[in-house]
């Protein structure tokens, strides 16, 4: 199975956003903001494009599989 690393956290504060603000702007709960930057959980791809809108990020550079 691929190695799951996820940068979220270094794109969220550099949009300047709360995991609070960034869960309320992708329509999901805070908690799973959390497991995202943990790399505890795998975004379906729907998740990761509105990650990825919201914080100006590319997905690639956002979530990472080796």
């Amino acid at each position: 199975m691929a190695k799951f690393k996820c940068n979220l956290k270094k794109y969220r504060q550099l949009a300047e956003m709360t995991q609070e603000e960034l869960a309320a702007r992708v329509n999901v709960r805070r908690e799973t903001i959390v497991r995202l930057e943990a790399g505890k959980y795998n975004p379906s791809l729907k998740l990761a494009i509105d990650i990825s809108r919201a914080v100006k990020t590319p997905i690639e550079d956002i979530f990472i599989f080796d």
